[in-house]
């Protein structure tokens, strides 16, 4: 009997090591779950403070260059424009519509890129795609080309720079993102406020096409700035990679993640914010030409532009402050009354005769338009959650790529047709204000959602409570259950 106890007993202690053991692996593992869920937490500062920065270039370059379009505009018809020519401006508008639209209309395409390869590679990507467009742009002999160069080839890479810019601060910031994305987004107002005097400056001394190769410094540094989005939320890895070096990639639908439709709330901002923006470009373009024509041919009409950058940035820093004390889907109001006001401003374009009145309509246009474009991100946080972020606003801006496209061309046919902009900045001041009456069902869909929400999870208590009851406790089971 010796010999099979001794057996017994060192099987007994080797059973105890392994239960040891797993115990100790359970306790790691839950250590390294608690340890990812702590690093999932944003830090709320930090390494943060510099991708603060770096998106914050981003937003000034890609915005900034499209803002100053104007001065672009009027370039391209002194370089490239036949006065005889009756759809002049309308071809002419094209390529600074088709840049803007663009930009948006790759978006869903990018937040694909976004949730696979992470912000910092598609930011790098991006942004040596606009390089390459950019820099091929300033080598053309007439405008056609500059539909592919930079209507498409630039704006895509922007497109996909731009995006990761937003996604990446949901990993640095939670309580602080409203202020910090009215941070970022102010980059563009301090770009659209030096940018038109720079390239007005530029193209005098030098030149458009030297103009361009200038801005191309612009979007390296845009590039250099992509290597910060140092992500903390791991990406989703769908590719499968097979021995023989072929990519495997997941079905259509495992891609693009349609779910988020299912959120009414989403739907009705999804549909609302196009449906505002079918002019909301139109003064960009077309305003210092209206100035030109209907003001003083020789007043410094990129002044209007300056006002608009400037309020713009003070409504960014403003109303994305103000956002992070606005609680839940509420938020949205404040896009209400932006595209209130910057449908009513588009309107009263044609009815300043005065530069001084110009002015004043500019400076409350770039204060809303700041409102508006600080709060797009928080909002989409709010209504989807921080997992389909980067999806649900690949989505809208793809949804806002077309009022993008059209809105332009569409002015520059009525200026061509009735000799005047009047009419087409009194129909771009409609669309802000239907879009905006949508957005007000916003608030109450989204309530409607989480009270729903708040009731499963009681009833759920509930029944979990019930399930445990049993025996004598059966008449009290049958009462509480009568009760619910």
């Amino acid at each position: 009997m010796g010999p099979l106890e001794s057996e017994r007993r060192e099987e007994e202690q080797k059973e105890k090591l392994r239960e040891d053991g797993a115990c100790s692996s359970a306790g790691g593992g839950g250590a390294r779950e608690q340890q990812q869920q702590q690093q999932a937490e944003p830090p709320e500062g930090g390494w943060g403070w510099l991708v603060m920065l770096a998106a914050m270039w981003c937003n000034g370059s890609v915005f900034g260059i499209q803002n100053a379009c104007g001065v672009l505009f009027m370039a391209l018809l002194d370089v490239f424009g036949d006065s005889d020519d009756p759809r002049l401006r309308f071809k002419t508008a094209w390529v600074s519509s088709l840049c803007m639209g663009m930009i948006f209309f790759c978006s869903p395409i990018v937040s694909v890129f976004t949730d696979i390869f992470g912000c910092r590679k598609t930011a790098v990507i991006g942004a040596t795609v606009a390089l390459v467009g950019l820099f091929s742009s300033s080598f053309v002999s007439c405008i056609e080309p500059l539909y592919f160069s930079y209507g498409i080839v630039y704006a895509c890479g922007c497109s996909f720079a731009y995006q990761p810019s937003l996604v990446i601060l949901g990993h640095y910031f939670k309580k602080r993102l409203g202020l910090v994305n009215g941070i970022v987004t102010a980059g563009s107002s301090l770009f659209t406020v030096s940018l038109p005097f720079l390239l007005k400056t530029l193209i005098k001394s030098v030149g458009l096409l030297n103009t361009l190769r200038v801005l191309c410094i612009f979007i390296f540094i845009l590039f250099l700035a992509g290597f910060t989005y140092r992500p903390l939320i791991p990406s989703r890895s769908d590719i499968v990679v097979h021995s023989n070096g072929k990519f495997q990639f997941p079905a259509l639908h495992q891609m693009f993640n349609f779910s988020i439709f299912r959120i009414k709330s989403y739907c009705i901002w999804a549909f609302g914010i196009p449906a505002a923006l079918f002019g909301y470009f139109v003064p960009y373009v077309h305003l210092l030409s209206h100035v030109k024509e209907k003001i003083d041919p020789e007043v410094d009409e990129e002044l209007l532009l300056l006002c608009i950058g400037v309020t713009s940035g003070i409504g960014r820093l403003l109303f994305g402050r103000i956002a992070d004390y606005i609680p839940g889907a509420k938020k949205v109001y404040l896009q209400v009354i932006s595209f209130f006001f910057i449908g009513l401003m588009s309107m009263m374009i044609p009815l300043c005769k005065t530069f001084g009145a110009l002015i004043a309509v500019c400076l409350f246009m770039g204060l809303f338009d700041g409102c508006f474009i600080c709060i797009m991100a928080p909002i989409a946080f709010e209504l989807v959650g921080a997992k389909n972020v980067s999806q649900a606003i690949g989505f809208l801006l793809g949804f806002m790529s077309i009022p993008m496209i059209v809105g332009p061309p569409i002015a520059g046919i009525l200026r061509d047709v009735l000799d005047s902009y009047d009419v087409a900045f009194y129909l771009a001041g409609v669309p802000p204000l239907i879009g905006g009456a949508v957005l007000c069902f916003i608030p109450w869909v989204h309530q409607q959602k989480q009270d729903g929400k708040k009731s499963a999870i009681y009833l759920e208590k509930e029944e979990k409570m019930l399930g445990h009851s049993s025996g004598p406790d059966k008449l009290s089971k049958q009462h509480l259950e009568s009760m619910v």
